[in-house]
């Protein structure tokens, strides 16, 4: 069993970083990190710690659903984020 709140995901685009991916799409609100951290582009520091490579933290991106969040908003912003992603 892991330990994880069900509306929160975590992935990373390898060899991007994610406050740029993010830029690319504002109408997506998400973050790449704590709020302490916000607009900074280096590896998160608890992600390093918990053995994640920083090639990886420094493309990962933290997604959260919010108790009114609709199926259409989760596809709109996975069709962006792949899309910045491809690029």
């Amino acid at each position: 069993m892991s330990l994880r709140l069900p509306n929160t995901l975590n992935l990373s685009v390898v060899g991007a970083v994610g406050n740029d991916l993010l830029a690319a799409v504002p109408e997506v609100a998400a973050s790449t990190g704590s709020a302490c951290h916000a607009g900074v582009s280096r590896p998160s520091d608890a992600l390093l710690a918990m053995g994640v490579a920083p090639e990886v933290a420094l493309g990962a991106l933290r997604l959260s659903l919010g108790r009114y969040s609709t199926l259409e908003e989760v596809e709109f912003a996975a069709e962006r984020l792949v899309a910045a992603a491809s690029r």
